[in-house]
């Protein structure tokens, strides 16, 4: 059975749902703050975020979509009513937290900004994931995508069933006509998208 591993802040239920439908079989998932630690062990693959630079040359990579950059405020503050905002506009802010991981110390900093105290920058999904009712996720204008979600597997467990769900992130449905069942089919998903 091939298990995926998902990092907090994705919601992939639609890509597990097809790859169900198109393979007729059944898929474990277990959602991780790290699910990268899992690779190989508890999970075949993960849908991980990116930069990661445990990541090496003896993975497969395949880079699905980018993620908007934010920044958590104060649901009362200012920043939130105005709704958009830049780094520029938060300089004078507090900074309790300025990245994507570990992902237990953006909980801590969220609670700090819960209590109307500086901001915390982290992706867009990620804060909209973990915001409670006294925050607000906004996007940061101008700025770049940082972090992308990707899903990850090493290379020595490539498999039909981790290319099958590759099929599956990338756009196949239970209609199209390529499906393992009965058929060889080449690895060119993985290897166009290794690193």
């Amino acid at each position: 059975m091939l298990t995926i591993a998902f990092v907090t802040g994705t919601e992939p239920g639609k890509w597990f749902r097809r790859y169900e439908e198109l393979t007729g079989s059944r898929l474990e998932t277990v959602p991780s703050d790290d699910p990268l630690v899992l690779v190989g062990k508890q999970a075949t693959a993960a849908l991980v975020r990116l930069p990661d630079e445990r990541v090496t040359d003896e993975h497969h990579v395949v880079r699905l979509y980018e993620e908007a950059a934010g920044v958590a405020v104060p649901k009362d503050s200012l920043y939130a009513e105005v709704g958009e905002v830049t780094r520029e506009d938060l300089a004078d802010e507090i900074v309790n937290f300025d990245g994507q991981s570990p992902i237990d110390d953006l909980r801590s900093a969220l609670q700090v900004v819960a209590a109307n105290v500086g901001v915390a920058y982290a992706p867009l999904p990620l804060l909209k994931n973990l915001a409670r009712k006294q925050i607000k996720a906004l996007e940061l204008a101008g700025e770049e995508p940082a972090t992308q979600i990707a899903l990850v597997w090493r290379k020595v467990d490539d498999s039909d069933a981790v290319q099958d769900f590759v099929g599956v992130t990338k756009g196949r449905t239970v209609r199209s006509s390529r499906s393992s069942r009965g058929k060889s089919h080449p690895r060119s998903g993985a290897k166009r998208a290794q690193r």
